[in-house]
Order: C-alpha cells, then sequence, then structure tokens
C-alpha cells in the first residue's frame, strides 16, 4: 500500500500570439510595467482558509463515493480510457480502507467538493502492515504499539496546492494532514511512497513530511519504498 497524492502538473501555458496588445482608452493613464524581481508580500489572510474542513461518517463517504471518484479524476487528469481505469482503481482503494479500524475521512469544501484525505491509526499488529513490512524503523514500530501512529493513507488536492506556498500553515494539503494527526491524537503521521515516485516525493517534502530516520532529502535508502514521518503541527 503505498499512498495516494494526487497533484498533477498544470498544462504548459498556451504560446503567446503575434496579436498586439490592445490600447489603454483616451484619457487613461498607461499601466506602468511590472519590474522582474520578487513577487509582492501577500497581505492579510489566504484565499484558501474559506475552505472548510469537515469529516464523513463511513456512512456518509460511502453515500458519496462517486462524488470523491469525480473528485479524484477531475484531480488525476488524463484521457477517458486512463481516466475511467485509475478511478475505479482509486474507489477499490478507498472502499478497503474504510473498512479498517478507526479510519477517519476529511473533505475540504467552500460550495463545492476540493479536497480530501484519509487515513486510520496503525496498530502493533494487523492488515496495516501490508506494504509496510521490512520498512519500518523500530522506533515506529514502538510508537504503533502505543497507538499513537496514524497512517495518512491519502491525499487528493488541485494542482495549484503543489504549486502554490507549500511551505506555508494555510496550504489545504497541511491543513488536512494536521487535522487529521489532531484528530486521532496521534504523535507521528506515516506513509508509503514508491522510491520512483519522485514528484510524489517531493510533493510531500514541500508539505513538512521527512523521511524515517534521515534527516537529509537527498540520499533514498535501499529498496522499492520510502517511509515518510509528518510530526504534528506541520
Amino acid at each position: 500500500m503505498t499512498a495516494h497524492i494526487f497533484v498533477p502538473t498544470p498544462p504548459a501555458a498556451p504560446a503567446a500570439s503575434n496579436v498586439p496588445a490592445p490600447r489603454p482608452a483616451p484619457g487613461k493613464p498607461r499601466p506602468r510595467p511590472r519590474t522582474p524581481g520578487r513577487p509582492r508580500c501577500e497581505r492579510g489572510a489566504s484565499p484558501y482558509e474559506g475552505e472548510r474542513l469537515r469529516p464523513l461518517t463511513r456512512g456518509q463517504v460511502e453515500d458519496r463515493l462517486q462524488e470523491l471518484g469525480d473528485l479524484y479524476a477531475k484531480v488525476s487528469g488524463g484521457g477517458p480510457w486512463a481516466w475511467n481505469q485509475a478511478r475505479s482503481a482509486f474507489l477499490r482503494h478507498l472502499a478497503a480502507d474504510t473498512r479498517r479500524p478507526g479510519f477517519s475521512l476529511l473533505i475540504a469544501e467552500t460550495t463545492a467538493l476540493t479536497g480530501c484525505a484519509y487515513g486510520f491509526p496503525a496498530g502493533g499488529a494487523g492488515p496495516w502492515w501490508t506494504g509496510f513490512d521490512g520498512h519500518l524503523p523500530g522506533s515506529l514500530l514502538s510508537c504503533a504499539a502505543t497507538g499513537r501512529l496514524f497512517v495518512l493513507s491519502g491525499i487528493i488536492v488541485p494542482p495549484r496546492v503543489r504549486r502554490e506556498h507549500p511551505d506555508r500553515a494555510w496550504n489545504l494539503a497541511r491543513r488536512l494532514q494536521r487535522r487529521l494527526l489532531a484528530d486521532h491524537g496521534a504523535a507521528l503521521g506515516v506513509t508509503l511512497v514508491d522510491t520512483r515516485d519522485h514528484r510524489a516525493l517531493e510533493t510531500l517534502w514541500s508539505w513538512g513530511w521527512r523521511s524515517a530516520g534521515d534527516d537529509t532529502l537527498t540520499t533514498l535508502p535501499p529498496g522499492p519504498f520510502r517511509v515518510l514521518v509528518l510530526a504534528p503541527g506541520r
């Protein structure tokens, strides 16, 4: 089981056309060109703080599976055939996780569903070990034995959450993962990522995740998977 981090790279901007820019209306000053350099500092609260986070019960998740699948499809992109195949795989993955003890799913919404994150607390033993076998250091095993290790199984957010201010506390992914850990009183979050999925690794690092037992971000441990951990409040 590896993390589902759905943050596709946005399409390239269209090439500039040869149509000349419109002239300002008579009597109005011509706008001054922006000088390249550092972007202006943002003032006030983040515009994304308007997204409300709330948990869904298992029954509500089942009732909204198709809507959650639509959110995944909108975020993941791809052609119609790949869209249907991946959407079905995502819904199977989510349905399996909902049956785990302590499963929790948070949604973010304004007037529509904009994102979600989900996971479950890890126990000292049990089926949650699938995929983690041989990859967890002893410190995480002891944390799991106390019931304070939380497996973050999936984060689904729009592309702009990856691109824009991933280090800010109000970044939607950070808000979702922080709330999941707080709701469960977790001492640590954990997830498993394929080492070949460089984009997912870089994205999680930008959201505050770190390699388990490794403070560096450049040297990957041997093996097909990498365990990442997240401290509460990140």
